[in-house]
């Protein structure tokens, strides 16, 4: 055993590269040298052999493809690369490769970009090809200047995107969010709280096209811009449960792994029920996550008591016509569309139709119709305004746009109203809506102010309101504010609710408007009204077991009741020619007046 050692000491092994036999000792020191260095001769530098710390490695960057077929013997590994060991290559062609790769040397070109100079400079010619090298490319504007300037392209381009005006112009800061000044404007808690990034969880409640879904946007640009916070949208139409549960975990890996919060938008979040809402309620009372939903719906009615107290509620108000002229210069401006002026075009606007896109116009008269009849949307306004413009290009003949002489779309009031056809009420039946209309009318008459009930009235049925359900509020009012004051006030409003119950509408709608303007026009009387609420109070109040009735009020039809006193001593009133004094309450309630008693 001790004769075998020294043949295991001297075991040698042969260099993959050189093949030179080498000691296990300094088989690596070899291999950084052979590789570094290039060599495939039988010695390698005395460095290496002498065991020293090896140089610092190169990038192995392969240059060429490998050659299956090449055989492997020691040629192989001088300049080419042999299929045993393709990581084994020289130094020199790392170096090529890498400087090719990162730009430095051009020499070698593809077949297509070399086609592509060749035409170039057919096209331009040396002077302008020159030219074109040592041009500088434009800078790439951020995408929130490309928004705010129409992302640099004609209004034709813009005007024929695939989505809605609303959506492309959608304001990415509150400087350009208008018409919501009492909740976001300066000096406001809300817009504070936004700008040093400390947003509460929010329901933002407010009628279609106000301006929630951008505030919301708004938000999530100013978060994503300072990196502290990250937004993730859900709509309540389509999502689910195990949605908003992936969503809710993801926001919990986020907050340990990154310290980052999640702001999670919900739109439409009264369509979520009872169980859905209540999934947020743990999340959103530790931080996990923060929630803004949008609702055109009372919140009060549509989103959980428990969820409600652990968000803010901002009301943001319908779009008043001054806001939507704001919005509509903005959206003017973005696009390229001028105003316009009866007479000749300005020297600018005649340079710019000479070339491809015809100049678009619109009148003032066309802007304030949008402005009045879109009933504060500003979505239906803004896609109006794209409907009136896409129109009037796409009507323009194509030989029209190729000449040199006039080249001008106007949009003018005409156009406008064809797009809309009418205004846009704002009413839903089963909404808060509803409640707040038949309020106002019923107030209105009870105030017998006609015009006031008429127009009220009318909101409701051109919004598409159920004409037997105002005619049954009819019925009620007649009884209910005029009373005795006019008896025949509720025979005409049983007559109303008959007549629209044989016609229907809309040919019952003056049957309705008359109704409604002579119950307004009655005099008023509600002491039927508080006299049988005294009684209900009466009643409720009462302690104790309710009095019996009386017996001689009692009928008696038969003999066991007469016998136990059953309408003994009542007296029969037509039987005596003048008033007869017999009492009708229980002993208790002698006394009392409901006319003038006070509960």
């Amino acid at each position: 055993m001790a004769t075998e050692m020294p043949s295991l000491v001297q075991e040698s092994l042969q260099c993959p590269v050189c093949f030179k036999d080498v000691t296990p000792g300094t088989i690596n020191a070899h291999l950084d040298a052979c590789l570094l260095h290039g060599s495939t001769s039988s010695s390698p530098p005395a460095a290496a052999e002498s065991g020293s710390s090896p140089p610092v490695k190169k990038p192995r960057i392969s240059a060429e493809p490998v050659n299956k077929s090449a055989p492997a013997s020691s040629s192989s590994f001088s300049g080419t690369q042999s299929s045993m060991f393709p990581m084994f290559q020289s130094n020199k062609g790392k170096l090529s490769v890498h400087n090719d790769r990162v730009g430095v040397s051009t020499s070698k070109q593809s077949p297509v970009r070399a086609k592509e100079a060749k035409r170039t400079e057919a096209e331009f010619g040396s002077a302008g090809m020159e030219a074109l090298q040592n041009q500088k490319p434009p800078p790439v504007p951020d995408t929130g200047t490309l928004k705010r300037t129409g992302y640099g392209l004609s209004p034709k381009t813009l005007l024929s995107f695939d989505k809605p005006l609303a959506d492309v112009l959608r304001p990415n800061t509150l400087e350009e969010y208008f018409g919501q000044s009492k909740v976001v404007g300066q000096q406001t808690l809300i817009r504070s709280l936004i700008e040093s990034q400390e947003i509460p969880s929010l329901i933002l409640w407010g009628p279609p096209g106000c301006g929630k879904t951008t505030l919301a946007h708004i938000i999530a640009s100013s978060s994503k811009k300072r990196g502290t916070a990250r937004f993730v949208t859900l709509s309540a139409t389509s999502a689910s449960t195990s949605d908003v549960r992936e969503v809710i975990k993801q926001a919990q890996n986020e907050l340990r792994l990154c310290k980052r919060k999640t702001i999670l938008f919900i739109d439409e979040i009264h369509r979520f029920n009872k169980s859905q809402q209540d999934t947020f309620l743990p999340h959103v009372e530790c931080g996990t996550v923060t929630l803004i939903g949008a609702t055109t719906e009372n919140p009060s009615f549509q989103v959980n008591a428990a969820l409600l107290s652990r968000c803010r509620v901002l009301v943001l108000e319908k779009l008043s016509v001054e806001a939507m002229g704001l919005i509509l210069n903005r959206a003017l401006e973005t696009l390229g569309i001028r105003v316009w002026r009866h007479g000749p075009s300005h020297p600018k606007d005649q340079a710019r139709s000479n070339g491809h896109e015809p100049n678009i116009y619109i009148e003032q008269k066309a802007l304030d119709t949008i402005a009045y009849l879109c009933d504060g949307d500003a979505r239906t306004g803004l896609n109006s305004l794209q409907l009136a413009v896409q129109a009037q290009m796409k009507s323009m003949h194509p030989n029209l746009l190729t000449q040199e002489t006039s080249r001008e779309i106007v949009v003018t009031e005409q156009h406008i109203k064809e797009g809309l056809q009418r205004s846009h009420i704002l009413y839903d039946k089963a909404g808060e809506e509803h409640y707040n209309c038949i309020s106002a009318l019923h107030k209105s008459m009870r105030g017998s102010h006609e015009s006031a009930s008429l127009y009220w009235l009318g909101r409701m049925l051109e919004g598409g309101e159920d004409p037997l359900y105002v005619a049954r509020r009819l019925v009620r009012f007649a009884s209910e504010d005029v009373g005795l004051a006019d008896p025949a006030a509720l025979p005409q409003a049983v007559s109303a609710f008959q007549a629209c119950h044989f016609i229907g509408m809309p040919e019952c709608e003056v049957i309705l408007a008359q109704c409604v303007v002579y119950l307004a026009r009655a005099p008023k009387s509600v002491e039927i009204y508080k006299a049988y609420a005294n009684v209900k109070a009466c009643l409720r109040n009462h302690k104790g077991p309710l009095p019996p009735v009386p017996l001689h009020l009692r009928n008696a039809p038969t003999r066991l009741m007469k016998q136990l006193g059953y309408a003994k001593g009542y007296k029969y009133n037509p039987a005596f020619s003048g008033p007869v004094e017999q009492e009708y309450l229980p002993e208790e309630l002698r006394e009392i007046d409901f006319f003038t008693w006070t509960p």
